[in-house]
Parts: structure tokens; sequence; C-alpha cells
């Protein structure tokens, strides 16, 4: 294959979920409908991946909720959204328009909410080419006595579990997102694979915090927040690399500070099988584009006509054996 096109989908899998390209929006940076279709064609991407929506409308929390850091950015939005029926209602019809493939990714505050937010999606799971749960989100508040809530459910195992099994959806992929807050990423994603996903999404944003130099404040309304963006992107690295050594034939979505083609198929080698681009487009709405084009042209100029290939090649030699 020589055309840029071609080699932007051959190969580009995750688990059952064959892509149009293995590059993707993360869940929270292009909102919950078309905002970005305006600057990038949704329907060329590997997936437009919804942010994540509750069973519930959420306000999220006080403002403000993005603090720039020297290499990305804090946030602690907490999740703020509609809820899946006002998402059902008025965005999914505006996607189908546009031909984007969809992954909806859910949260809640327990079980219950998440097997609710799953039930919710089944009379439209046709639409769906996977859901994403996200049990790794650190900026979420009690909803019953707003205390922040940093017990993240990623970081116990038979929470993620628990959680992945109640959100199952037949026939729809799911892929469990998990956190770097912890020292038990590899036993999270075993216990994804046991509760029945289908590939994990590594990572979600790391515990941060910055001060405000003319209050002498936390810079977020929050306290702390979700530091995302460069500086998380060797975090990401090597958590895709250990769970692609540890947890063999699960498949892994990676996302973690991606602005360029070379830091892609950085996640790529390490082991994942797609990628995910996040705090890029809040600087450059258009950088999954580019970013794909620059996979494109590393690739041709490697002689490489399918991703599959490079997926995990640091584990079997490097570029090396190509």
């Amino acid at each position: 294959m020589s055309t840029s096109s071609a080699i932007s989908s051959s190969g580009a899998r995750v688990g059952s979920v064959a892509l149009k390209s293995p590059i993707m929006n993360a869940s929270g940076t292009a909102g919950h409908g078309t905002e970005l279709h305006r600057y990038v064609d949704l329907s060329s991407l590997g997936a437009f991946v919804v942010k994540s929506l509750a069973p519930f409308v959420w306000a999220g929390n006080a403002s403000p909720r993005l603090s720039p850091t020297a290499g990305g950015m804090l946030n602690a939005v907490g999740l703020q959204g509609p809820g899946i029926e006002y998402w059902i209602t008025h965005d999914l019809p505006k996607l189908l328009d546009v031909g984007a493939s969809i992954v909806v990714s859910i949260w809640g505050f327990g079980v219950d909410d998440y097997a609710q937010a799953a039930n919710m999606l089944r009379p439209v799971a046709k639409h769906l080419s996977a859901i994403e749960i996200n049990l790794s989100c650190p900026n979420t508040k009690s909803a019953t006595d707003g205390a922040a809530r940093h017990a993240i459910f990623a970081h116990e195992p038979h929470l993620v579990e628990e959680i992945v099994r109640a959100s199952l959806i037949e026939g729809v992929p799911a892929w469990a997102k998990l956190s770097p807050n912890t020292h038990l990423v590899i036993e999270g994603a075993l216990a994804a694979q046991r509760g029945g996903a289908q590939a994990v999404t590594l990572i979600n944003t790391a515990l941060g915090m910055s001060m405000n130099p003319t209050t002498g404040l936390p810079s977020l309304g929050n306290g702390g927040g979700g530091l995302s963006g460069r500086s998380v992107h060797p975090i990401a690295v090597r958590a895709i690399y250990e769970v692609s050594a540890n947890v063999p034939g699960l498949p892994i979505v990676g996302v973690g500070g991606v602005t360029s083609g070379w830091e892609a198929i950085e996640l790529m080698l390490a082991g994942a099988s797609a990628v995910q681009v996040g705090t890029a487009t809040f600087a450059e709405p258009r950088a999954m584009s580019r970013i794909q084009r620059e996979m494109n042209r590393w690739a041709q100029r490697r002689g490489i006509n399918d991703w599959s290939k490079i997926v995990g090649l640091a584990h079997r030699g490097g570029l090396g054996v190509l």
C-alpha cells in the first residue's frame, strides 16, 4: 500500500473493533457531539469518543476548572454532562449524520450507576462501536456529601471487575479506562479482563496540583486536579509497556501526552493497538489530523503498510526486526 489513506486504515483494530484509523480523540477533550467536526472530519477518525456520561445530569466542579502547567494542563471539570437520555436524543443523531464511529464513555458513583448507564444505552447499541468504562477520573465529588472522591475505582481491582461486568452490553465491546495513580495497573487490567472487557484504555490523568501566584491558593476550584499533556507521556509509555508484557492478549488503547506522530507510534511500539489524542487539541483543534499524517509518513518511509506490525514491537526486538 502506498497511499496515505490505505496506511491509515490497514491493520487498525482494537479487539473485534476494526478502525478507519489508529487515531481517535480522548474522552472529555472534544465534547459530547459534533463540536470538533468543523476542525476534524469525525468520520475520518478511528472512532469519536464521547465525553463521559452518567445516567443523570451532572454539573461538575466549581470554577476555575483548568490551569496551564509547563508540560500540559491541570483540569478538574468534574465530568459535567447532560446525562445519557439527553445525549441519545440530541447528540447521537448529529454524530450519526456526520458518519462518526461512536465510542461512549460512561461513569457513575457506584456499580448501580454504571449498570443503569449500560441499560440506558442498550436501545441504541447498534450505533455504538464500543463503550469505554471510565474507572479512573480523579475529579468527581460525592453525590451525597460533596466530598472529593479520590478513591478511584481503578485502584481497587475487585471493583474494576464488578463494574465492568455490570456495564456490559451484548454486542458492544467494552474498554475499561484505568488510572496511572496506582501500583496496581497490571492487577486492574487483569480484573477488567476477568470482568469481560475486550480492551483497556491507558492512561487517564495523573493527580496533581498547582498554586495561584496571586492568591497563594490552589489554582483549581476543586483543589487538586488531573494532569495531562506531554508531561504524562512517559508515564503512559511505561503503563502500556508493562500491561502489554504482563497481560498478553488484552488489547490496549494508548493515551497520554500525544502531540506528534512519533509519540503516537511510541505508544503503539509499547503495546497500544490504537491511540487517543486529548490535550493537544485544546491548543490545536486539528491536531489529530496532523498526527495521523505524520504517522503515515513515518510508516511510508519504513515500508510499513499494516499498523498491526508495529503494535508491541518493543517487546519483539524493536524496529530492527522489520
